[in-house]
């Protein structure tokens, strides 16, 4: 049996291409190029803005509320980067039973956009995989499965090798 796939947050990101029951279309693979985080362009001022926003201009010199989804760009730059040693507050799932493993958290300049967008790596990259400046792309991934559900999410990937 399939198993249900769920966006960890419902309306951040599009789902990416073809799936199978075994997870997401290969990474880096022309299935994956629709995936995208979604934000929201002020139709006022045009300032963009990651999470979406459905009431109001988050900038402060701005009193629009005319509010447009919008794809964000694929590929930024590393703008900073870390390891997470702490278990991360939901929608984040893990085991309390299972040792604590820790992962590479990746801050992420969209230049387009003017913003940087925070986010996990893929799996397998290390820190010193990534440098400031680095460029990445955006990649879907899986937070967590179990035999019913699998949540989904994104990951950022360093361009230029396989992960």
């Amino acid at each position: 049996m399939a198993r249900a796939r769920k966006p960890v947050v419902a309306g951040w990101f599009t789902e990416a291409g073809p799936h199978t029951d075994d997870g997401p279309a290969a990474q880096g693979t022309g299935a994956d190029q629709d995936f995208r985080l979604i934000g929201t362009r002020c139709q006022d001022c045009g300032s963009v803005f990651f999470p979406r926003e459905d009431t109001f201009c988050r900038n402060p010199a701005c009193s629009g509320t005319t509010l447009e989804e919008t794809p964000l760009s694929r590929r930024g730059r590393v703008w900073s980067y870390t390891d997470g040693r702490y278990r991360p507050p939901a929608p984040y799932v893990s085991d309390p039973a299972r040792e604590w493993e820790p992962y590479v958290l990746v801050a992420v300049e969209l230049a387009a956009e003017r913003m940087v967008v925070l986010g996990q790596a893929a799996p397998g990259t290390a820190l010193a995989d990534l440098a400031v400046g680095l460029e990445v792309e955006l990649v879907p991934g899986v937070l967590n499965e179990d035999d019913e559900t699998t949540w989904t999410t994104w990951h950022w990937q360093p361009l230029g090798g396989d992960r």
